[in-house]
């Protein structure tokens, strides 16, 4: 799923090189962080959090199979 998310968040912005994403795993969910620079903040979230929303949905669709819930988070 980090693949997902850094492949979908570096199309999106203007600095590719500067992605990061981590992922932590707990017993009943996995925690996704997506670090972008700070002007690509726009550009991942979007207006009014829609594509921040819609990629959140996205990897919770992949996440099915893993039987876990998965949070992405957006920090600065």
């Amino acid at each position: 799923m980090v693949e997902l998310v850094e492949a979908i968040a570096k199309a999106l912005v203007d600095k590719p090189e500067e992605v990061s994403v981590k992922q932590t795993e707990g017993r009943q969910e996995i925690v996704i962080e997506l670090k972008v620079a700070p002007e690509d903040m726009g550009k991942v979230i979007g207006k009014q959090g829609r594509i921040a929303k819609a990629l959140r949905t996205v990897v919770k669709a992949a996440a099915t199979r893993a039987n876990k819930k998965v949070v992405v988070e957006i920090v600065q």
